[in-house]
């Protein structure tokens, strides 16, 4: 089924909305229809910004006119609404809240987004959980099995502000992981370029290569055990898989990888309750994008993995 908005529509743009690029404003409103069409929409000059033809990369300003034509638009299937038990966890995650931003401690096995096989994911549900906050928009990602401080812009403008910092190496991500292996020596710091690959089967896999982007992380130790030792990394980049990848290269895996892990140490952690792989994104430091106050947020371990460090301790 197609559904055809029968005449052009004409919208105004508001503070929340400039900043932001043509293109990524027509996928919003026309959800449904391809991409390619999208384009050609801008390409033949049917969508007008102030009765002008405009470029797909065209930044919108506050006042700004849209005019969007008559289109077909493919029939939406509601998507899958998570159970009580996700929205109330979630709930619970909160860490952190005001006008522009939250920050939530991200379950492990919650994706941050729908796609790809994923029916909704973190940013789903608190759309459903917060339906008067209309601009909910993620501010980075962690992998679906890693938990920890996950910041949700709840304005655009806040979401600009935040985006600018991450590229500008403003914000500080901590992270606990539990490595395998004995550890020698103390901290150490890694600087390797990581090159991202896509399967055929749509699987993403990250390798240490020249030719990919430089990543750095620093690795300081904290507590050894007998056959795994539990590490604060600090990230100076955020390049996708770049702790497991590091941590791979060192030979010393993150517990519980099944990527980029070691199957033997894999058993021997599960053997100690380990459900889950071992990395959670323990803090993060940035300034509040409106009142510029410098702001640490921190995340505590969930349940499993305090009870592995446990049995750890008694074995150790």
């Amino acid at each position: 089924m197609e559904n055809l908005i029968p005449r052009a529509r004409r919208l105004a743009i508001d503070e929340e909305q400039a900043q932001q690029r043509l293109d990524n404003f027509l996928f919003r409103q026309l959800k449904g229809v391809p991409k390619g069409h999208v384009y050609r929409l801008l390409r033949t000059g049917q969508v007008r910004v102030n009765g002008r033809r405009a470029k797909p990369d065209y930044r919108l300003a506050s006042g700004d006119e849209v005019r969007i034509p008559p289109v077909r638009q493919a029939e939406i299937t509601p998507p899958a609404r998570p159970g009580s038990h996700q929205l109330a966890a979630l709930q619970n995650a909160i860490l952190f809240e005001d006008e522009q931003l939250l920050v939530i401690n991200k379950p492990a096995g919650m994706a941050v987004h729908g796609g790809s096989g994923v029916s909704f994911g973190v940013i789903e549900a608190l759309r459903i959980l917060r339906p008067e906050q209309r601009s909910l928009e993620l501010v980075h990602r962690l992998d679906r099995d890693t938990s920890g401080c996950l910041i949700i812009a709840k304005k655009r403008s806040a979401l600009r502000v935040l985006h600018a910092a991450l590229r500008e190496g403003a914000v500080e991500k901590r992270y606990l992981a539990l490595l395998a292996g004995r550890w020698s020596g103390g901290e150490r710091q890694v600087r390797l370029a990581l090159e991202k690959n896509v399967l055929q089967s749509g699987e993403r896999r990250v390798r240490v290569a020249d030719t990919g982007k430089l990543a750095e992380s620093r690795f300081q130790p904290l507590q050894a055990f007998e056959n795994a030792m539990l590490v604060e990394v600090t990230i100076m980049t955020g390049r996708t898989h770049q702790i497991r990848v590091h941590a791979a290269h060192l030979k010393h895996p993150v517990a519980g990888d099944d990527k980029y892990g070691d199957r033997e140490a894999n058993r021997y952690f599960r053997s100690l309750g380990l459900k889950r792989m071992f990395l959670h994104a323990r803090s993060l430091g940035f300034k509040h994008p409106v009142s510029g106050e410098a702001m640490q947020v921190n995340a505590l371990l969930d349940d499993n993995l305090k009870t592995v460090l446990d049995r750890l301790e008694k074995d150790a």
